[in-house]
């Protein structure tokens, strides 16, 4: 299973960017996914998350700003982020809560969680 995240940047502060992160691998369902970021000796925080019914959960930092959804087809979760502020410079991950085959049994399924790399994000002031 591999997460593979896009679309960071730098922008000036009261931009927008659009990250995506696509999920891919031997997978059989996708339940929660989510972006987080972490900056240089801070911990990494939840800025928002998406169960596969589509509830969404946001940090208080950026709701009204930013947006998460995701297309379960293609496996791949969005965060569109508007309004950007220096405060949202960071590294952000994307996460994803998921079931893969046990290839040992049949119709039976190990629950992970899986990171991607990491984007980062830069807002100039």
């Amino acid at each position: 299973v591999q997460l593979v995240e896009s679309g960071g940047g730098l922008v000036e502060a009261g931009g927008s960017l659009r990250l995506s992160c696509a999920a891919s691998g031997s997978i059989f369902s996708i339940n929660a996914m989510g972006w987080y970021r972490q900056t240089a000796g801070e911990q990494r925080e939840l800025v928002a998350s998406i169960t596969s019914s589509g509830d969404t959960n946001y940090a208080d930092s950026v709701k009204g700003r930013f947006t998460i959804s995701r297309d379960n087809a293609k496996n791949t979760t969005y965060l569109q982020m508007n309004d950007l502020k220096p405060e949202d410079t960071a590294v952000y991950y994307c996460n994803a809560d998921l079931l893969f085959p046990n290839t040992a049994y049949s119709d039976t399924y190990f629950r992970g969680v899986y990171w991607g790399q990491g984007t980062q994000v830069t807002v100039s002031s």
